[in-house]
């Protein structure tokens, strides 16, 4: 099957996005069009897991939009390697605007999903921009909730931020800007740290070998803006906010990462009525397999194909 492929450039905030339309076969531009956005996580970039998405949605005959985020990859955006998720949010909808800017793509078909924290970027998007149709997420994941734990327990969260703000304080006086790794740097690394949970672990395989390894994904966060993950949940209003039909994925087997439980809170606390919302978990799978493991990622492809085609 032919899938053809375009880079395109658009408008974000001051800047210009990098991203990637994946056109099915035999794509007709004399009509319009249904089109999803696909959403890389957290330390990734459009040219990884939300690719792979993006092309067997294509194959399955839907015309889909990845992209890098503000700040990151081949996306512009000044101070670089920053993770902000309301920039991030807001990269959604400046997706949706290019889409709707296209004269081949029917403006109330649009679906959004996203991958890890782009699930949950793509979630908070959706509570907001209502072009958003119909809205999914793959082992979504909250950067904030991931954080917090990882910073926490709660009281020790002040701290954190008082460092995070000394630091900014030091880089607004003529520091150094502080960058720090996501992910240990290899799987020698994680041995020698004896870190055993599996999101960690198949986390640093997937991206620093060549299974998912990208030159435009190098491991590196601007330390200061871990404070606004911090803040940040795309839980909050989503009772009243998030009422599109939602699809919710994740893998059978939990990790530290959270998606496993993100997956049910978004489920259960969502607005969607009860027959336009569906919670979907892939047995004995893990949240790194489902980001290229043909068998796991054929099975949510399958599941997003059936979604995406009965809403859009």
């Amino acid at each position: 099957m032919t899938i053809n492929k375009k880079d395109v450039k658009f408008k974000a905030r001051h800047f210009n996005l990098a991203g990637r339309l994946f056109f099915p076969e035999n794509f007709d531009e004399s009509k319009k069009n249904p089109a999803i956005i696909i959403s890389h996580p957290t330390s990734a970039d459009m040219n990884q897991t939300s690719s792979i998405y993006a092309e067997e949605l294509a194959k399955k005959g839907f015309l889909a939009l990845v992209f890098d985020a503000s700040y990151q990859g081949q996306s512009e955006g000044e101070p670089r390697f920053l993770e902000d998720p309301y920039a991030r949010t807001e990269d959604v909808s400046f997706a949706v605007d290019y889409l709707v800017s296209l004269p081949y793509v029917d403006q109330n078909k649009v679906g959004a999903m996203g991958i890890c924290a782009g699930g949950g970027y793509t979630i908070n998007a959706a509570k907001v921009d209502h072009r958003i149709k119909a809205v999914a997420g793959v082992v979504a994941g909250s950067s904030g909730g991931a954080y917090r734990e990882s910073f926490g327990p709660d009281e020790k969260l002040i701290e954190v931020l008082e460092q995070m703000g000394e630091q900014r304080t030091a880089e607004a006086q003529g520091a150094e800007p502080l960058l720090v790794n996501y992910y240990p740097t290899s799987n020698e690394a994680v041995k020698e740290m004896g870190i055993t949970d599996v999101d960690i672990v198949q986390a640093v395989d997937y991206y620093t070998t060549p299974r998912g390894q990208d030159k435009y994904s190098p491991n590196k966060v601007r330390y200061t803006s871990m404070a606004y993950m911090l803040g940040y949940d795309p839980l909050h209003m989503i009772d009243k906010l998030l009422t599109q039909p939602l699809l919710m994925i994740a893998g059978g087997i939990p990790g530290q990462f959270g998606s496993y439980r993100l997956a049910y809170d978004v489920y259960y606390k969502s607005a969607t009525k009860a027959d336009e919302k569906e919670l979907y978990i892939v047995p004995e799978t893990t949240h790194y397999e489902l980001y290229d493991q043909p068998e796991a990622v054929s099975k949510a492809v399958n599941k997003l194909s059936e979604f995406f085609g009965k809403y859009l």
